[in-house]
């Protein structure tokens, strides 16, 4: 069988819904505290609502250009669509069915209550229809549909009611149909008060609208409500040579909310004619329609995190460790020069990371700091050390990361505070998004420059470094330095790509450097020399790379990959994957580490990398893969990294040669979870501690 077979790859599309699958069963997960399987539950809705907005939006042009499919698979946009309709229709009457008949009763059990309008007794009705009157009648505006009305540009996401009507209005008009918009400022969430219903007890605001849209028409009978939804292609398309970067994106993201309708969701119970009408206004097809049972945007149950307090239903928070090294340094620069340091978040605080940018701030032999941001949060303390260093009178150089998807408008914004500081902003490579995170602080040292980089495999958020797994380190390494500062100065400058001593770099050698290492181990292989290759990443899609592992497992080399999310390789197919193996860990944490081990016969080789083996990573990226050299991280990043994931029982899943996931099963054997075991031994030294 020629390797280019298409059979050997799993649709990326439906490798996708499969993740999705997997997060969907942590909702139902009884070991899983309560309200954290509503997280997850919230969690699966937003990850829908993107891939909706992107990856499905991005096949509907693919399929109105008749564009091939480009993929491994082969499959065309069209089979991909009717194929990604059928497993997402599945996927969310499963999701509500979960809502409605698992969580909301045991969400009761627990005296947290979501009463629908059946259940209102007296006193709450009265309540209910002040808190109309007082809260909601004032904002909202009925549509009446007519020629002076024509159907609104519904926005993204948006809540909207559809109202079928009869009778004649004040001006003797006979509209059938009127739009209802609940505005984003309201909650969706409405928690009753204790004295008129149990101590957790909430309605919903679509609850509310439908109980009293009769009064938003006086004199007119309505017929049915039903609330409704609609997801919009989000994907920003920005020309290759533009004036100003930072423009032109804030141009298309106030178009983003009213582009082309991708999806359609509404009530169970709207009529058929209705559920027509709303197609035919969105331009789209019966398959891009989903009846739920339930609220049509999930995700915002995500509010009750925040309303209710009930730590028993909740992961129990834990202080990050620090390393022993650095334990209360205030000195981090001479920490460095010790040896290098490595970093293991969320189990280790993201906190150095702060102090190292803070302490070059302060610190006045520190000349420049240079420093990549893809994802840095609205309130950064690290943007804040940044903008302090600025001031200071520090050379501060930031490549911004402007098309970062969702967190355009809040790296405009920090973009602009830096450069009001002084700091020297540029936006990275047009058609390249920068996705490699690298700090770069350079300090005079006696007579001489001493550099001192702190590279990454996740993003300088602090927020996200307490729940997403990634490993940093803090090197002053001569030769890692000196490819730091050529990387920035191929960020901020012109120039040809030069050579790089120790990292790899996409979109220039990162692949090749891949494709080298697999081979290496082929080689080694077929000589009867002792080969593995072990990684580690969120997705594995692209085909060259599949095939030279392919090629590697044919050879006879051992392979374990645990792949958080897409995975378009076949483990297992007889003669061509026996070797390989896959598996999944969906958890607590979001496993977003990349790690790469090669045994190299008896001298492993360790790189971490902010890149996954995908074509956009690869291609049409700046990523950095570095080595782990120092021998005693090299053997922390693999018994943390690597080993107590391919032992994991509890949270692990084992990708099938039919590309469907099984949960794999503890049988006789002790339970192992690889985040409590890292939990138990990196946060051992703050401890885990109740509130």
């Amino acid at each position: 069988m020629t390797l280019k077979n298409p059979d050997l790859y799993i649709n990326r599309e439906l490798s996708v819904l499969q993740f999705q699958k997997r997060v969907l069963q942590q909702a139902r997960d009884e070991s899983v505290p309560l309200l954290e399987r509503l997280r997850f539950l919230c969690i699966l809705s937003s990850n829908l609502d993107e891939f909706f907005q992107i990856r499905v939006a991005g096949l509907k042009h693919r399929a109105m250009l008749e564009s091939g499919s480009g993929d491994a698979d082969e499959l065309t946009p069209e089979q991909s669509l009717q194929q990604i309709s059928k497993e997402a229709h599945a996927l969310m009457d499963e999701q509500y069915r979960v809502w409605n008949e698992e969580l909301i009763p045991a969400l009761a059990k627990q005296d947290i209550h979501f009463l629908r309008r059946s259940q209102w007794d007296e006193k709450q009705t009265a309540w209910i229809k002040r808190y109309f009157n007082n809260e909601l009648l004032p904002v909202l505006s009925p549509l009446g549909l007519d020629p002076a009305h024509p159907f609104p540009r519904v926005v993204n996401k948006s809540l909207n009611f559809i109202i079928s009507l009869e009778g004649k209005d004040a001006f003797g008009r006979d509209s059938r149909i009127a739009i209802v918009h609940a505005p984003r400022s309201l909650p969706r969430l409405i928690r009753i008060p204790g004295d008129i219903a149990e101590s957790d007890s909430y309605v919903f605001l679509s609850s509310i609208i439908h109980a009293h849209a009769s009064e938003l028409f006086p004199g007119m009978n309505v017929i049915g409500c039903y609330q409704f939804r609609v997801t919009r292609d989000s994907d920003l398309f920005v020309e290759e040579y533009v004036d100003d970067l930072m423009m032109a994106i804030k141009g298309e993201l106030t178009s983003r909310r009213l582009t082309d309708a991708v999806r359609l969701e509404v009530a169970d119970n709207c009529d058929d004619e209705m559920a027509r009408f709303l197609l035919k206004k969105f331009r789209l097809e019966e398959d891009d329609l989903y009846q739920v049972n339930g609220p049509v945007n999930l995700s915002r149950l995500m509010e009750m995190q925040s309303l209710i307090e009930r730590p028993d239903l909740q992961y129990a928070p834990f202080t990050p460790g620090f390393n022993k090294r650095i334990k209360g340094t205030t000195d981090l620069f001479a920490a460095i020069t010790e040896g290098d340091l490595l970093l293991h978040h969320p189990y280790e605080s993201f906190a150095p990371v702060i102090s190292l940018v803070r302490q070059a701030a302060n610190d006045p032999k520190v000349l420049a700091i240079k420093q990549t941001l893809y994802r840095a949060g609205n309130e950064s303390s690290l943007v804040d050390a940044l903008v302090e260093a600025a001031k200071a009178g520090k050379e501060v150089t930031v490549v911004v990361e402007l098309r970062a998807r969702f967190d355009e408008a809040a790296n405009i914004e920090l973009a602009t505070r830096l450069q009001d500081a002084g700091a020297h902003v540029v936006y990275g490579v047009v058609g390249y998004k920068t996705h490699a995170k690298m700090l770069l602080i350079v300090r005079r040292e006696s007579r001489s420059i001493r550099r001192y980089v702190h590279l990454g495999t996740g993003n300088y958020h602090a927020g996200t470094a307490r729940v997403y797994t990634d490993f940093g380190l803090m090197t002053c390494d001569k030769a890692i330095a000196e490819d730091v500062h050529r990387l920035f100065v191929q960020l901020t400058g012109l120039g040809k790509a030069t050579r790089l001593k120790k990292l790899l770099q996409s979109p220039f050698t990162l692949h090749k450097g891949i494709i080298t290492l697999i081979e290496t181990e082929t080689a080694n292989a077929k000589a009867g020399k002792p080969a593995r290759i072990i990684a580690k990443l969120n997705a594995i899609v692209e085909g060259k790379i599949i095939r030279a592992l392919y090629e590697a497992s044919q050879a006879g080399v051992k392979i374990d990959l645990i792949v958080r999310g897409i995975c378009c390789l076949r483990p297992g197919v007889p003669g061509v994957s026996e070797n390989i193996q896959v598996r999944s860990i969906v958890g607590r944490f979001l496993e977003h580490t990349r790690i790469f081990y090669f045994q190299n016969e008896d001298d492993p080789l360790v790189f971490c990398s902010s890149a996954d083996w995908m074509n956009r990573n690869l291609y049409s990226r700046v990523e950095a893969c570095f080595p782990i050299e120092d021998q005693k991280l090299k053997e922390r990043v693999i018994k943390e990294g690597l080993m107590p994931f391919l032992s994991d029982n509890m949270q692990a899943w084992q990708l099938q040669a039919d590309g469907e996931y099984k949960r794999v099963e503890q049988g006789s054997q002790k339970p192992r979870s690889a985040q409590m075991i890292l939990l138990d031994k990196l946060a051992a030294d703050s401890g885990i501690v109740p509130e």
